[in-house]
Formats: structure tokens, C-alpha cells, sequence
């Protein structure tokens, strides 16, 4: 029996339903650059919501970027909607594709929009446990045909905008208190990287966040993705709480540090990356700037005069 990749047609348009979250979207890079191996033929749309669209730019494995409208996706045609979202609004966007073939996973609501409806990634990889977001995205191109293999590393693509000194990146801000790192903790360790490794910190965060107690250093704030991949494009290391940055981070290879409070870093650990991931039973308030600056010791972070 033939598989769905197989039963599409030469140059078939593909349109990958994502719209939202920044480390969704960049976990989601791998399983298109596996579909794009397995048929270099496709032409792949990710609909997506304007502010995560710098993830995909730049990315030869996609044709085209759609603003999540229903006119939008109807007007491409594609013949496969794949749904990696689940939600309520992506239903309507893979109802309004009118596609001949619609799939998404089996734990989705309204299943019955589905003629594909994809098992667990478990039973996919022949695995029993848990999975990390990447092999969980992945599986669903498995289940559709692409022979299955190593899962690559997430993909981003920037320009390089070189700064005077070598650097490192440090995000200390996140969704919730329990997933956020005190900001004195993430001063001593600037001060750390500074002094023993000789690169600038650089402090990054979205336009609401308040950066002020970093203030003492080079701060980023209310930059567009573009803005982000070409300054981690040209960092040497990055420190940060769980979060959609440090997925970018790990996607251009860079060494990091990330912290772990309540999210579950067996699904959401730096992917194929050279990290360490700190976590501690009393939550991430409880991580000592001691393990972090230990942590830091055992990645290869580059000399300023080897950068």
C-alpha cells in the first residue's frame, strides 16, 4: 500500500498548519526538512501568525509563508493540509484548505474532519517514553511516508551583523514566575562571563518585559526575529530560562545554559544541542549562580581571540 507522500502528485503543495508559539515553530523546522529530503519536489506552505514568521524566512525547505486566513490557504490549493496545531482555529483553516487530503493527530478534536488521523509518536518511533517536541513533530512526517531516520537539528537562517566585541546572549524573562531564573542571579553571572570568559553580555527580551534591573549592560528589547537570529547567529554562548529563544539558540549551535522550572525538559531540553540543562526539585528559584557558572566550565565556549 502506498504511502500519502507517495500518492501525492509531482510539485503537490503541501500546507503546514502552525500558527502560533516561537518554540513550536522552530521545533517544527526539522520534520519539514525531512519532508522536503524525502520529496525535494514539494512545494511547502507554513501558515503562520506574522510574529513567527522570521522562523521560517530565509528556509529553502519552504515555498511559502500565509498569514492563518481562510482565503489565504483556500486560494494556495494545496493538495495535504497537515494540522500540527490542534486548536480551534487551525480546524477552520484546514477545513477552508478544501484539500482531498487532511491530516492530523489522533489526539485532536474533530477528528472527523481528518482522512489522516496520525497515532502517537510512540507507536510511530517504537519507543515507550517520552518524547521530545521535535521527534513528537517528526513522527507525524514518518507516519505519511518519509523513511524513517535521525532527526536533524532544528533550522534557522540570519544575516551575520558583526559586533565589536565577542558575546553572549542572555534572555532572563519568561511566561511565568516558576519558569523564571531571579534577575540578580543572571547579574552575577554576566558579571561571571565578563570577567572569566571576556565576552559582552547581552541582555534580550520582548517590548512588555522589563529589562531594567539589566540595565547596567548592552540590552535588546522589542527586537523582530530577523533582529534576533543575526545576534544569536553571532553569539559564543547563550543563558536563559525555557524559553523560544534558547530554541533558537540551539538551532544555530550555539553552546547554552538553559533553566528548567515547571516545564518538562525531557520534552522541551535544548534539541541536538550542545547544552546543559539545569533543573532542582525546589523549582527554578532554587538553581544557585554556583551550578550555573559550573555548568558554564563544561561547554566549549570560545575565547574572544578564536572566535
Amino acid at each position: 500500500m502506498s504511502t500519502v507522500i507517495e500518492r501525492l502528485p509531482p510539485g503537490a503543495r503541501v500546507a503546514v498548519v502552525r500558527i502560533r508559539s516561537l518554540g513550536d515553530c522552530v521545533l517544527t523546522t526539522p520534520a519539514l526538512a525531512l519532508l522536503k529530503q524525502a520529496r525535494p519536489d514539494l512545494e511547502i506552505a507554513v501558515v503562520v501568525e506574522d510574529a513567527f514568521t522570521g522562523v521560517f524566512t530565509g528556509n529553502p525547505d519552504i515555498e511559502r509563508i500565509l498569514v492563518p486566513a481562510a482565503s489565504e490557504i483556500h486560494k494556495w490549493r494545496p493538495h495535504l493540509t497537515l494540522n500540527l496545531h490542534g486548536g480551534g482555529r487551525s480546524i477552520r483553516l484546514t477545513l477552508a484548505a478544501r484539500s482531498a487530503l487532511r491530516a492530523g493527530f489522533g489526539h485532536f478534536r474533530l477528528q472527523s474532519i481528518y482522512n489522516i488521523r496520525i497515532p502517537r509518536a510512540q507507536e510511530i518511533l517504537g519507543v515507550d517514553r517520552k518524547v521530545h517536541t521535535a521527534e513528537h513533530l517528526a513522527s507525524a512526517m514518518f507516519y505519511l511516508g518519509v523513511p524513517q531516520c535521525e532527526i536533524p537539528r532544528a533550522r534557522l537562517f540570519a544575516r551575520s551583523r558583526p559586533r565589536v566585541r565577542p558575546y553572549a546572549v542572555l534572555h532572563p524573562l519568561a511566561s511565568a514566575p516558576d519558569k523564571t531564573w531571579p534577575a540578580d542571579h543572571f547579574l552575577d553571572v554576566a558579571k561571571h562571563i565578563e570577567d572569566q570568559h571576556g565576552l559582552e553580555p547581552v541582555f534580550i527580551g520582548a517590548a512588555a518585559e522589563n529589562l531594567e534591573p539589566f540595565r547596567a549592560y548592552s540590552c535588546v528589547q522589542g527586537a523582530n526575529l530577523e533582529d534576533v537570529k543575526s545576534l544569536l547567529l553571532g553569539a559564543s554562548l547563550f543563558i536563559g530560562n525555557d524559553s523560544g529563544p534558547a530554541h533558537m539558540a540551539a538551532a544555530f549551535g550555539l553552546p547554552l545554559v538553559v533553566l528548567f522550572g515547571s516545564s518538562d525538559s525531557e520534552i522541551w531540553h535544548p534539541w541536538r544541542a550542545e547544552a546543559v540543562v539545569l533543573s532542582d526539585p525546589g523549582g527554578i528559584q532554587s538553581i544557585r549562580v554556583a551550578e550555573m557558572i559550573e555548568a558554564i566550565q563544561k561547554l566549549p565556549v570560545q575565547a574572544p581571540e578564536s572566535k
